[in-house]
Protein backbone atom coordinates (compact mmCIF):
# COMPACT_ATOMS: atom_id res chain seq x y z
CA UNK A 1 0.00 0.00 0.00
CA UNK A 2 1.58 3.30 -0.93
CA UNK A 3 2.09 5.85 1.55
CA UNK A 4 0.76 9.69 1.84
CA UNK A 5 3.51 11.55 3.08
CA UNK A 6 7.26 10.94 4.23
CA UNK A 7 8.78 11.71 7.76
CA UNK A 8 9.12 14.70 8.61
CA UNK A 9 8.59 18.36 6.40
CA UNK A 10 6.74 21.88 6.52
CA UNK A 11 3.78 23.40 5.56
CA UNK A 12 5.18 26.82 4.01
CA UNK A 13 2.14 29.40 2.96
CA UNK A 14 1.76 27.78 -0.93
CA UNK A 15 1.04 30.82 -2.37
CA UNK A 16 -0.57 29.46 -5.55
CA UNK A 17 -3.82 31.10 -5.52
CA UNK A 18 -1.83 33.83 -7.64
CA UNK A 19 -1.76 31.92 -10.89
CA UNK A 20 -2.88 27.86 -10.08
CA UNK A 21 -6.32 29.07 -13.08
CA UNK A 22 -4.45 31.18 -14.99
CA UNK A 23 -3.98 29.05 -18.49
CA UNK A 24 -0.50 28.98 -20.43
CA UNK A 25 0.06 31.62 -22.53
CA UNK A 26 3.06 32.38 -24.95
CA UNK A 27 5.41 34.32 -24.26
CA UNK A 28 7.17 36.76 -26.43
CA UNK A 29 11.20 35.92 -26.72
CA UNK A 30 12.26 39.36 -27.60
CA UNK A 31 15.49 40.26 -30.20
CA UNK A 32 18.42 38.43 -28.40
CA UNK A 33 18.35 34.90 -26.98
CA UNK A 34 21.06 33.72 -24.72
CA UNK A 35 21.69 29.72 -24.02
CA UNK A 36 24.55 28.93 -21.54
CA UNK A 37 26.82 25.78 -22.22
CA UNK A 38 26.10 24.09 -18.60
CA UNK A 39 22.51 23.88 -18.55
CA UNK A 40 22.51 20.75 -17.29
CA UNK A 41 24.76 18.47 -14.89
CA UNK A 42 27.44 17.33 -16.56
CA UNK A 43 29.95 18.68 -19.09
CA UNK A 44 28.80 21.79 -20.88
CA UNK A 45 27.80 21.24 -24.55
CA UNK A 46 30.61 22.36 -26.81
CA UNK A 47 29.49 24.52 -29.83
CA UNK A 48 28.73 23.45 -33.07
CA UNK A 49 28.29 27.16 -34.45
CA UNK A 50 30.13 30.46 -34.71
CA UNK A 51 29.15 33.83 -34.80
CA UNK A 52 27.83 35.05 -37.87
CA UNK A 53 26.10 31.74 -38.72
CA UNK A 54 22.62 31.58 -39.94
CA UNK A 55 20.54 29.13 -37.24
CA UNK A 56 16.73 27.48 -37.52
CA UNK A 57 14.46 26.88 -34.60
CA UNK A 58 15.12 23.64 -33.13
CA UNK A 59 18.46 23.36 -34.88
CA UNK A 60 21.33 21.77 -32.98
CA UNK A 61 23.82 25.03 -31.33
CA UNK A 62 25.54 22.38 -29.25
CA UNK A 63 26.44 19.13 -28.74
CA UNK A 64 26.79 16.91 -25.85
CA UNK A 65 30.20 16.58 -24.83
CA UNK A 66 31.03 13.31 -22.80
CA UNK A 67 28.25 10.92 -21.59
CA UNK A 68 26.63 12.88 -19.20
CA UNK A 69 26.00 16.00 -21.15
CA UNK A 70 23.17 17.24 -23.05
CA UNK A 71 22.63 18.72 -26.95
CA UNK A 72 21.48 22.32 -27.10
CA UNK A 73 18.98 23.54 -29.99
CA UNK A 74 18.27 27.05 -30.57
CA UNK A 75 14.54 27.95 -30.17
CA UNK A 76 14.42 30.49 -32.82
CA UNK A 77 15.53 31.24 -36.61
CA UNK A 78 17.76 33.87 -37.08
CA UNK A 79 21.65 34.44 -36.24
CA UNK A 80 24.41 33.64 -33.79
CA UNK A 81 25.48 37.08 -32.79
CA UNK A 82 28.15 35.67 -30.43
CA UNK A 83 29.71 32.74 -28.55
CA UNK A 84 30.71 34.44 -25.45
CA UNK A 85 30.59 34.48 -21.49
CA UNK A 86 27.60 35.84 -20.01
CA UNK A 87 26.29 35.71 -16.78
CA UNK A 88 24.03 32.99 -16.26
CA UNK A 89 21.42 32.30 -13.37
CA UNK A 90 24.06 32.25 -10.22
CA UNK A 91 25.70 35.55 -11.45
CA UNK A 92 28.81 33.64 -13.41
CA UNK A 93 30.27 34.00 -16.32
CA UNK A 94 29.28 31.04 -18.68
CA UNK A 95 30.03 30.28 -22.20
CA UNK A 96 26.85 31.35 -23.78
CA UNK A 97 25.66 31.29 -27.79
CA UNK A 98 23.97 34.39 -28.54
CA UNK A 99 21.23 34.56 -31.25
CA UNK A 100 19.34 37.28 -32.82
CA UNK A 101 15.74 36.43 -33.29
CA UNK A 102 14.94 37.34 -37.07
CA UNK A 103 11.14 36.73 -35.72
CA UNK A 104 10.31 34.44 -38.23
CA UNK A 105 10.25 31.01 -36.48
CA UNK A 106 11.48 28.97 -39.69
CA UNK A 107 11.97 25.38 -38.46
CA UNK A 108 15.00 23.10 -39.01
CA UNK A 109 14.74 20.47 -41.28
CA UNK A 110 12.54 17.18 -39.53
CA UNK A 111 11.52 19.33 -36.60
CA UNK A 112 7.82 18.21 -35.72
CA UNK A 113 8.00 14.79 -38.19
CA UNK A 114 5.35 12.36 -36.67
CA UNK A 115 6.58 9.30 -35.70
CA UNK A 116 4.89 6.47 -34.82
CA UNK A 117 6.53 5.39 -31.21
CA UNK A 118 5.50 1.49 -31.82
CA UNK A 119 7.50 0.97 -34.78
CA UNK A 120 10.35 2.49 -32.38
CA UNK A 121 12.82 -0.38 -30.86
CA UNK A 122 13.97 0.70 -27.24
CA UNK A 123 17.80 1.94 -28.67
CA UNK A 124 15.78 4.64 -31.56
CA UNK A 125 13.46 5.77 -28.48
CA UNK A 126 16.64 6.74 -26.77
CA UNK A 127 18.72 8.11 -29.33
CA UNK A 128 15.94 10.06 -30.06
CA UNK A 129 15.51 11.81 -26.58
CA UNK A 130 19.09 12.28 -26.54
CA UNK A 131 19.16 13.57 -29.79
CA UNK A 132 16.61 16.29 -28.40
CA UNK A 133 18.67 17.43 -25.32
CA UNK A 134 15.89 16.47 -22.80
CA UNK A 135 16.76 16.83 -19.29
CA UNK A 136 15.55 16.93 -15.75
CA UNK A 137 13.28 19.24 -16.14
CA UNK A 138 12.25 20.05 -12.28
CA UNK A 139 15.61 21.79 -11.45
CA UNK A 140 18.64 19.29 -11.28
CA UNK A 141 18.90 19.16 -15.35
CA UNK A 142 20.45 15.44 -15.31
CA UNK A 143 20.30 14.74 -18.70
CA UNK A 144 17.62 11.85 -19.29
CA UNK A 145 18.73 9.46 -21.77
CA UNK A 146 21.53 9.02 -18.81
CA UNK A 147 18.83 8.56 -16.32
CA UNK A 148 16.64 5.92 -18.44
CA UNK A 149 20.04 3.66 -19.74
CA UNK A 150 20.53 2.03 -16.14
CA UNK A 151 23.38 -1.27 -16.14
CA UNK A 152 20.08 -3.50 -15.96
CA UNK A 153 16.66 -2.24 -17.04
CA UNK A 154 14.80 -5.35 -16.01
CA UNK A 155 15.41 -4.30 -12.24
CA UNK A 156 13.31 -1.54 -12.49
CA UNK A 157 10.22 -2.10 -10.79
CA UNK A 158 8.82 1.55 -10.78
CA UNK A 159 8.76 4.49 -13.59
CA UNK A 160 7.52 7.50 -11.12
CA UNK A 161 6.39 10.94 -12.96
CA UNK A 162 6.66 13.63 -10.17
CA UNK A 163 3.72 16.16 -10.66
CA UNK A 164 4.17 16.83 -6.71
CA UNK A 165 4.82 20.50 -7.65
CA UNK A 166 5.44 21.24 -3.80
CA UNK A 167 7.83 24.54 -3.84
CA UNK A 168 5.47 27.50 -3.14
CA UNK A 169 4.30 29.70 -5.65
CA UNK A 170 4.93 27.61 -9.11
CA UNK A 171 1.95 26.57 -10.76
CA UNK A 172 2.97 25.21 -14.32
CA UNK A 173 3.42 21.71 -13.57
CA UNK A 174 -0.13 21.89 -12.44
CA UNK A 175 -1.13 23.09 -15.53
CA UNK A 176 0.82 21.08 -17.25
CA UNK A 177 -1.27 18.14 -16.16
CA UNK A 178 -4.50 19.80 -16.53
CA UNK A 179 -3.94 20.95 -20.12
CA UNK A 180 -1.32 17.87 -21.49
CA UNK A 181 -2.69 14.97 -19.61
CA UNK A 182 -2.58 12.55 -22.85
CA UNK A 183 1.12 13.48 -23.94
CA UNK A 184 2.19 12.99 -20.36
CA UNK A 185 0.83 9.20 -20.23
CA UNK A 186 2.12 9.39 -24.06
CA UNK A 187 5.91 9.89 -22.42
CA UNK A 188 5.31 7.38 -19.48
CA UNK A 189 4.02 4.67 -21.89
CA UNK A 190 7.46 5.31 -23.99
CA UNK A 191 9.66 5.53 -20.41
CA UNK A 192 7.47 2.22 -19.55
CA UNK A 193 8.71 0.22 -23.14
CA UNK A 194 12.37 0.76 -21.83
CA UNK A 195 11.54 -1.30 -18.54
CA UNK A 196 9.54 -4.38 -18.82
CA UNK A 197 8.83 -5.00 -15.29
CA UNK A 198 8.09 -1.32 -13.92
CA UNK A 199 4.66 0.19 -13.45
CA UNK A 200 4.35 3.96 -13.88
CA UNK A 201 2.83 6.09 -11.31
CA UNK A 202 2.18 9.54 -11.18
CA UNK A 203 2.49 11.42 -7.82
CA UNK A 204 0.99 14.85 -7.39
CA UNK A 205 -0.47 16.50 -4.06
CA UNK A 206 -3.62 16.56 -3.32
CA UNK A 207 -3.93 20.42 -3.81
CA UNK A 208 -4.76 20.24 -7.53
CA UNK A 209 -7.43 18.20 -7.94
CA UNK A 210 -7.64 18.96 -11.53
CA UNK A 211 -4.52 17.70 -11.73
CA UNK A 212 -5.65 14.47 -10.18
CA UNK A 213 -8.70 13.82 -11.91
CA UNK A 214 -6.75 14.88 -15.81
CA UNK A 215 -3.97 12.49 -15.12
CA UNK A 216 -6.31 9.81 -13.87
CA UNK A 217 -8.98 9.95 -16.90
CA UNK A 218 -5.38 9.72 -19.16
CA UNK A 219 -4.27 6.65 -17.07
CA UNK A 220 -7.68 5.44 -17.19
CA UNK A 221 -7.88 1.96 -19.20
CA UNK A 222 -3.97 1.62 -18.83
CA UNK A 223 -2.46 -1.54 -16.70
CA UNK A 224 0.71 -0.36 -15.93
CA UNK A 225 0.18 2.75 -14.78
CA UNK A 226 -2.23 4.93 -12.01
CA UNK A 227 -2.26 8.51 -10.30
CA UNK A 228 -1.11 8.19 -6.54
CA UNK A 229 -2.37 11.40 -4.51
CA UNK A 230 0.15 12.16 -1.77
CA UNK A 231 -0.40 14.52 1.38
CA UNK A 232 0.55 18.12 0.63
CA UNK A 233 3.50 18.77 2.08
CA UNK A 234 6.86 20.26 1.48
CA UNK A 235 9.39 18.63 -0.02
CA UNK A 236 6.83 16.35 -1.28
CA UNK A 237 8.32 16.57 -4.76
CA UNK A 238 11.93 15.53 -3.51
CA UNK A 239 12.84 12.72 -5.53
CA UNK A 240 13.84 10.86 -1.94
CA UNK A 241 10.49 11.85 -1.15
CA UNK A 242 8.68 10.81 -3.86
CA UNK A 243 10.46 7.22 -4.12
CA UNK A 244 9.26 7.14 -0.16
CA UNK A 245 5.90 7.31 -0.38
CA UNK A 246 5.64 5.28 -3.40
CA UNK A 247 7.75 2.18 -2.42
CA UNK A 248 9.11 2.74 0.94
CA UNK A 249 12.78 2.88 0.12
CA UNK A 250 15.56 4.68 1.21
CA UNK A 251 18.01 6.25 -0.85
CA UNK A 252 21.35 6.41 0.80
CA UNK A 253 24.06 8.88 -0.08
CA UNK A 254 25.75 7.09 -3.04
CA UNK A 255 23.02 5.17 -4.27
CA UNK A 256 20.82 6.23 -7.58
CA UNK A 257 16.86 5.72 -7.96
CA UNK A 258 18.01 2.73 -9.82
CA UNK A 259 19.43 1.26 -7.09
CA UNK A 260 16.16 0.92 -5.48
CA UNK A 261 14.47 -0.17 -8.51
CA UNK A 262 12.84 3.44 -9.50
CA UNK A 263 13.34 5.82 -12.34
CA UNK A 264 11.79 9.24 -11.42
CA UNK A 265 10.91 12.42 -13.90
CA UNK A 266 9.13 15.48 -13.39
CA UNK A 267 6.06 16.00 -15.07
CA UNK A 268 7.62 18.38 -17.72
CA UNK A 269 10.16 16.13 -18.58
CA UNK A 270 8.11 13.28 -19.58
CA UNK A 271 6.31 15.42 -21.77
CA UNK A 272 9.04 16.80 -23.39
CA UNK A 273 10.13 12.79 -23.75
CA UNK A 274 6.85 12.57 -25.72
CA UNK A 275 7.31 15.55 -27.93
CA UNK A 276 10.69 14.26 -28.59
CA UNK A 277 10.42 10.73 -29.87
CA UNK A 278 6.43 11.04 -31.40
CA UNK A 279 7.47 14.92 -32.68
CA UNK A 280 11.01 15.11 -33.26
CA UNK A 281 11.06 18.30 -31.37
CA UNK A 282 14.20 18.91 -29.55
CA UNK A 283 13.87 20.65 -26.02
CA UNK A 284 13.77 24.34 -26.79
CA UNK A 285 10.12 25.74 -25.10
CA UNK A 286 9.58 24.67 -21.34
CA UNK A 287 6.00 25.69 -19.51
CA UNK A 288 7.14 28.73 -16.39
CA UNK A 289 5.18 30.43 -13.98
CA UNK A 290 6.03 34.13 -13.30
CA UNK A 291 4.65 34.94 -9.25
CA UNK A 292 5.07 36.75 -6.50
CA UNK A 293 3.41 40.07 -4.45
CA UNK A 294 6.11 41.58 -6.57
CA UNK A 295 4.85 41.15 -9.98
CA UNK A 296 1.81 42.80 -11.62
CA UNK A 297 -0.04 40.01 -13.32
CA UNK A 298 1.05 36.18 -12.11
CA UNK A 299 1.05 33.86 -15.18
CA UNK A 300 1.49 30.77 -16.29
CA UNK A 301 3.55 31.20 -19.68
CA UNK A 302 4.97 29.02 -22.32
CA UNK A 303 8.65 29.75 -23.10
CA UNK A 304 11.48 29.42 -25.08
CA UNK A 305 14.22 28.31 -24.02
CA UNK A 306 17.46 31.31 -24.35
CA UNK A 307 14.77 34.30 -23.09
CA UNK A 308 15.94 36.48 -21.17
CA UNK A 309 14.38 36.72 -17.91
CA UNK A 310 13.41 40.22 -18.26
CA UNK A 311 11.24 39.25 -21.38
CA UNK A 312 9.83 36.88 -18.53
CA UNK A 313 8.71 39.84 -16.39
CA UNK A 314 7.76 41.62 -19.30
CA UNK A 315 4.96 39.04 -19.93
CA UNK A 316 3.66 39.22 -16.50
CA UNK A 317 3.29 43.49 -16.71
CA UNK A 318 6.25 43.86 -14.75
CA UNK A 319 6.28 45.30 -10.50
CA UNK A 320 3.26 46.87 -9.78
CA UNK A 321 2.94 50.26 -10.29
CA UNK A 322 4.84 52.63 -8.23
CA UNK A 323 7.07 48.90 -5.90
CA UNK A 324 10.09 48.38 -6.33
CA UNK A 325 10.53 44.56 -5.20
CA UNK A 326 13.73 43.42 -3.07
CA UNK A 327 13.40 39.95 -4.49
CA UNK A 328 13.89 37.99 -7.79
CA UNK A 329 14.37 34.39 -7.49
CA UNK A 330 15.31 31.94 -10.39
CA UNK A 331 12.64 29.40 -9.08
CA UNK A 332 10.69 29.17 -5.51
CA UNK A 333 11.29 30.52 -2.40
CA UNK A 334 12.55 27.56 -0.87
CA UNK A 335 15.29 26.15 -2.93
CA UNK A 336 15.58 28.89 -5.88
CA UNK A 337 18.58 30.95 -6.68
CA UNK A 338 18.48 35.12 -6.01
CA UNK A 339 19.03 36.59 -9.47
CA UNK A 340 21.35 39.41 -9.69
CA UNK A 341 20.85 40.21 -12.93
CA UNK A 342 17.41 39.67 -15.02
CA UNK A 343 19.98 39.54 -18.34
CA UNK A 344 20.22 36.10 -18.29
CA UNK A 345 18.49 33.48 -21.09
CA UNK A 346 15.83 30.91 -19.41
CA UNK A 347 17.71 27.35 -19.45
CA UNK A 348 15.89 24.07 -19.93
CA UNK A 349 16.05 23.41 -16.07
CA UNK A 350 14.53 26.69 -14.84
CA UNK A 351 10.50 26.49 -14.46
CA UNK A 352 10.09 29.76 -12.40
CA UNK A 353 10.60 33.84 -11.45
CA UNK A 354 9.23 34.50 -8.09
CA UNK A 355 9.51 38.53 -7.36
CA UNK A 356 8.99 39.43 -3.62
CA UNK A 357 8.35 43.47 -2.53
CA UNK A 358 10.21 42.16 0.83
CA UNK A 359 13.80 40.44 0.71
CA UNK A 360 12.78 37.44 3.07
CA UNK A 361 16.45 36.64 3.56
CA UNK A 362 17.32 40.10 4.90
CA UNK A 363 14.62 40.13 7.29
CA UNK A 364 15.20 36.61 8.70
CA UNK A 365 18.97 38.64 9.06
CA UNK A 366 17.30 41.54 11.46
CA UNK A 367 15.48 38.74 13.22
CA UNK A 368 18.48 36.31 13.98
CA UNK A 369 19.77 35.17 17.03
CA UNK A 370 21.80 32.53 18.47
CA UNK A 371 20.24 29.33 18.21
CA UNK A 372 17.20 28.52 21.06
CA UNK A 373 18.63 24.68 20.62
CA UNK A 374 14.49 23.73 20.02
CA UNK A 375 15.32 21.23 17.85
CA UNK A 376 12.53 21.75 15.46
CA UNK A 377 15.03 21.28 12.51
CA UNK A 378 15.95 18.00 13.39
CA UNK A 379 11.94 17.53 13.29
CA UNK A 380 11.17 18.66 9.88
CA UNK A 381 14.15 17.34 8.05
CA UNK A 382 12.98 14.97 5.22
CA UNK A 383 15.99 12.88 5.03
CA UNK A 384 16.41 12.49 9.48
CA UNK A 385 19.71 14.25 9.54
CA UNK A 386 20.65 17.21 12.68
CA UNK A 387 20.88 20.50 11.22
CA UNK A 388 21.75 22.25 14.71
CA UNK A 389 24.81 19.93 15.01
CA UNK A 390 25.70 20.31 11.35
CA UNK A 391 25.76 23.85 11.56
CA UNK A 392 27.88 23.16 14.89
CA UNK A 393 30.55 21.89 12.98
CA UNK A 394 30.22 24.09 9.72
CA UNK A 395 30.88 26.63 11.77
CA UNK A 396 33.81 25.68 13.32
CA UNK A 397 35.23 24.39 10.04
CA UNK A 398 34.66 21.13 10.92
CA UNK A 399 34.35 19.81 7.39
CA UNK A 400 35.57 16.42 8.49
CA UNK A 401 32.78 15.95 11.04
CA UNK A 402 30.18 17.62 8.76
CA UNK A 403 31.17 15.15 6.06
CA UNK A 404 31.86 12.00 8.12
CA UNK A 405 29.63 11.91 11.24
CA UNK A 406 26.90 13.90 10.58
CA UNK A 407 26.13 12.84 6.72
CA UNK A 408 26.15 16.51 5.79
CA UNK A 409 26.69 15.55 2.04
CA UNK A 410 22.88 14.14 2.03
CA UNK A 411 21.20 17.41 2.95
CA UNK A 412 19.53 18.06 -0.29
CA UNK A 413 19.03 21.57 0.73
CA UNK A 414 15.60 22.24 0.67
CA UNK A 415 15.40 24.68 3.45
CA UNK A 416 12.93 23.38 5.57
CA UNK A 417 15.03 23.85 8.23
CA UNK A 418 16.12 27.49 8.06
CA UNK A 419 11.71 28.13 7.42
CA UNK A 420 11.24 26.67 10.80
CA UNK A 421 14.21 27.94 12.67
CA UNK A 422 12.21 30.03 15.15
CA UNK A 423 16.01 32.11 15.48
CA UNK A 424 15.96 32.75 11.91
CA UNK A 425 19.32 30.82 11.29
CA UNK A 426 20.63 30.85 7.37
CA UNK A 427 21.23 26.82 8.22
CA UNK A 428 20.73 25.76 4.40
CA UNK A 429 23.06 28.33 3.06
CA UNK A 430 25.41 26.85 6.00
CA UNK A 431 25.10 23.60 4.10
CA UNK A 432 25.57 24.62 0.52
CA UNK A 433 28.95 26.41 1.71
CA UNK A 434 30.05 23.08 3.70
CA UNK A 435 28.96 20.59 1.00
CA UNK A 436 30.82 23.20 -1.64
CA UNK A 437 34.11 23.17 0.55
CA UNK A 438 33.89 19.19 1.08
CA UNK A 439 33.70 18.94 -3.07
CA UNK A 440 36.60 21.05 -3.69
CA UNK A 441 38.50 19.71 -1.40
CA UNK A 442 38.30 16.29 -2.83
CA UNK A 443 38.86 17.26 -6.25
CA UNK A 444 41.72 19.16 -5.29
CA UNK A 445 43.39 15.57 -3.99
CA UNK A 446 42.20 13.90 -6.62
CA UNK A 447 44.22 16.35 -8.94
CA UNK A 448 47.34 16.40 -6.11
Amino acid sequence: MFKKTFTGGVHPPDGKALARDLPFRACPPGEELIFPLNQHIGKPARPVVQKGDHVLAGQLIAEAEGFVSANIASSVSGTVKAVENRRNVFGVPALSIVIENDGQDTPAPGVGARVDPAELTKEEILAAIQKAGVVGMGGAGFPTHVKLAPKNPEAIEFVLVNGAECEPYITCDDRLMRNFSEEITGGLELMLALFPNARGVVVIEENKPEAIAAMTDACAGKDRMRVHAVQTKYPQGGERSVISVVTGRHIKLGMLPADAGCVVENVSTVRAIYRAVCHSEPLTERPFTVSGDGVASPCNLLVKTGTPFLKVLEAAEGFPEGASPEKLICGGPMMGIALSSLETGVCKNNNALTVFLRDPVALAEEQQTACLRCGRCNQVCPLGLTPQMMAAAVERKDFDRFEKKLYGMECIACGSCTYICPAKRPLMQLFKQAKAEVAAAKRKGATA
